[in-house]
């Protein structure tokens, strides 16, 4: 197992140049940070990758999500036994009544998904039902969940569901009364000093945000039609691997919300084998060790960044591909034993 952040990097690295990664690759201990941009930000302008491009991180920014309804549970306008029903009102009447905020946090819900990732085929395939320029708000995405019978009774079994965090992000903005977006932006970016990160619009991207590719290598077909214009509950935000660092480092401390509250998320609830790790509360774990991992795999994106709670260590790996990060994070699990 490789312990020395330099050794570590060299050969995430090396993998990356080797591969042909569109990315960045970020090894950080503190006073110790590596980190390396590959590849292009932009193909059609050859715009390189460079250390400080924003990534997009598809479901690794569920975390976000969780983080900003735990602070609504923290406040009292939500608690986590909550029912779906009770801000849903005739909305979604497929629903379960029994639902809880519990639930949809810990993946247990057992609603119908819009984006069941067990039934969804090839990564270039258009799978939204709305035209994807009116998904910019949460209260678009009303009509796009609905329509998915339960599938199973709340809290019987854990089964990820991405529907399931953007019914959290319109429950949390009814019940806060503000848009989902200012509330991850107050209670989560603005207190973990995330400068770097937000929910940009895909087709108003700034210029240092990496263009999202579909393939890795022999088209320069962008993500721009396959997603939400912009991101909601389920993923979409941009970072950098400084800010998730930086993320890192004010959740653990608590600055985001209560160590009791990091406490709960991280404990482990179920193991998912077929993952390779169990899960909390909007993040993910290990599955034999201390890290607390985030990943997201979407049209244009793929990504992992991890955290060694008892080091420090923070490692991310974000790439503007659909799998391109996969070998880059298949050495990381290697290195780390």
């Amino acid at each position: 197992m490789t312990s020395d952040p330099q050794t570590l990097f060299a050969a995430l690295d090396e993998t990356a140049r080797d591969g042909g990664f569109s990315g960045v690759v970020s090894v950080d201990l503190g006073e110790q940070v590596h980190v390396a941009g590959h590849g292009l930000a932009d193909r059609r302008h050859q715009v390189p990758v460079r250390p400080g491009t924003r990534f997009a991180m598809a479901s690794g920014s569920k975390a976000f999500t969780a983080l900003a309804v735990q602070c609504l549970v923290e406040d009292g306008v939500l608690s986590l036994d909550t029912t779906a029903r009770s801000l849903l009102g005739a909305d979604l009447p497929l629903v379960d009544d029994a639902v809880t905020v519990r639930h949809l946090l810990e993946h247990t819900s057992g609603i119908g998904d819009y984006l069941d990732e067990e039934a969804l085929g090839d990564i270039t395939e258009y799978v939204l039902r709305t035209p994807v320029h009116r998904l910019e708000e949460t209260e678009a995405f009303v009509a796009e969940l609905d329509g998915y019978p339960q599938v199973s009774p709340p809290g019987e079994r854990f089964a990820y569901n991405n529907g399931g965090y953007v019914l959290l992000a319109l429950l949390a903005e009814r019940a806060a009364r503000l848009p989902f977006h200012d509330l991850v932006q107050q209670r989560v970016l603005d207190p973990a000093g995330l400068t770097g990160t937000g929910f940009p619009r895909a087709d108003q991207l700034p210029a240092d945000v990496a263009i999202g590719y579909l393939h890795e290598h022999g088209s320069d077909r962008t993500n721009v039609l396959h997603l939400p214009v912009r991101g909601n509950g389920d993923g979409g935000a941009c970072t950098t691997a400084a800010d998730l660092s930086r993320f890192w480092r004010a959740f653990l401390e608590g600055r985001i919300v209560s160590e009791s509250a990091v406490a709960e998320m991280t404990r482990p609830r179920v193991t998912v084998e077929d993952e390779g790790l169990r899960y909390g509360r909007g993040f993910w774990l290990d599955l034999d060790g201390p890290g607390v991992v985030l990943e997201g795999c979407d049209a244009g994106a793929s990504m992992r960044t991890r955290v060694d709670p008892r080091s420090g260590l923070v490692v991310s790996i974000l790439s503007n591909t659909s799998e391109g990060a996969w070998p880059v994070i298949s050495r990381l699990q290697d290195e780390l034993g």
